[in-house]
């Protein structure tokens, strides 16, 4: 015991640092030894520095990830609160419209003849997307909007599957909302075309604010133009950032679409208040999720009103996306321009003509 003793106190003694031992390097902060520990490194460290790694995970090479901190409180905060407030803002804006116009009826009465609108192929294309659009943004709100406002209904064990459930049911579903946006972009394209008509139906506010105006429009008018718009890019941009969240750390579209944009002096990052680009796999991802919950909003809130104006808002609309034929007196009063080139190409008597008051 006595040789242990005396082993254990020599052990102890040869390991304790000189009475002038000093850290080496300036400012070491924590008390840590060494020049590896310097402010300056620890700087770099928790501004998200990316270092060099060996094992096939890249995104290990950052230590500290500050963004994520911003990212999580701008998801469960401000971008909780005004989305939410853009849905319901629209629907309200929606009610109080038909509270006031009402129901916008064929002026003439329905005349019982009917013209080919659009067939089976143009619906088909619309009702896919249609579809998989609804699908995807229940499952989309769910994941925004389910552990606030659904769990406390249903509770955590039925909330849990059907998240899984609808999670799954997002994933795959976009692939049927990106064929359907593929297809009516090139059947209808050639129709939503800026013309000069436009203006004029602009101008006039399409007759939604007057009763008995209806200015004259092809297949497509300047309002339906500026939904087909809207929705090409909305989903165009929807369908870019779901890829990257479909395929998670793969692409850099936000730090090559800023590059770009500087390109041409458009200092994107600056007017944002962001760091300047190249950004990391895990900064790319946060960009990507952000974006695609205001862009879908944003649509969501376009489809209300097209939703609207094609059920309730106006007599006769949803025939054109249900059986294909409309109206002749409808299609008059909304399509005249359309209507007197198809029925002349058909050589219909009706071509020319223009439908007598409703007794």
């Amino acid at each position: 015991m006595l040789f242990a003793a005396a082993g254990s106190s020599h052990a102890q003694s040869s390991v304790r640092p000189p009475d002038n031992a000093s850290p080496t390097g300036g400012a070491v902060p924590g008390d840590a030894l060494g020049t590896t520990s310097d402010a300056e490194i620890w700087r770099s460290v928790r501004q998200g520095i990316s270092g060099g790694v060996s094992i096939p995970d890249k995104k290990a090479s950052v230590l500290v990830q500050s963004e994520g901190e911003s990212w999580r409180l701008l998801r469960n905060g401000p971008m909780f609160d005004y989305l939410g407030l853009a849905m319901i803002g629209m629907l309200v804006l929606l009610a109080v419209f038909f509270a006031v116009r009402g129901r916008i009826r064929v002026q003439h009465g329905l005349a019982g003849v009917t013209i080919k609108r659009f067939g089976l192929i143009e619906r088909t294309a619309h009702w896919v997307m249609a579809l998989s659009f609804i699908i995807l943004a229940i499952s989309g709100l769910n994941i925004s909007y389910g552990r606030e406002l659904i769990m406390p209904l249903i509770g955590k064990e039925l909330f849990g599957p059907m998240s899984g459930f609808l999670k799954m049911s997002h994933n795959y579903v976009a692939f049927a909302f990106m064929a359907g946006l593929v297809v009516a972009f090139v059947l209808w394209i050639v129709h939503n075309l800026p013309s000069r008509t436009d203006f004029v139906w602009l101008m006039k506010g399409g007759g939604f604010f007057s009763k008995g105006a209806h200015p004259p429009a092809w297949k497509f008018n300047a309002g339906q133009k500026v939904i087909f718009w809207l929705v090409m890019i909305g989903g165009l941009s929807l369908s870019v950032s779901g890829w990257a969240l479909l395929f998670p750390f793969e692409h850099g579209f936000f730090g090559d679409t800023f590059t770009a944009l500087a390109g041409i002096g458009l200092d994107v990052p600056a007017w944002l208040g962001l760091p300047q680009p190249p950004y990391s796999v895990i900064q790319e991802q946060q960009f990507n999720t952000i974006w695609h919950a205001v862009m879908a909003v944003f649509m969501v809130c376009v489809i209300f009103g097209h939703i609207y104006i094609g059920t309730i808002g106006m007599e006769g609309a949803f025939d054109a996306m249900g059986s294909g034929d409309v109206d002749l007196n409808w299609a008059r009063e909304h399509h005249a321009l359309w209507v007197d080139e198809v029925l002349k190409k058909d050589g219909r008597p009706e071509a020319g003509a223009h439908p007598a008051p409703a007794e």
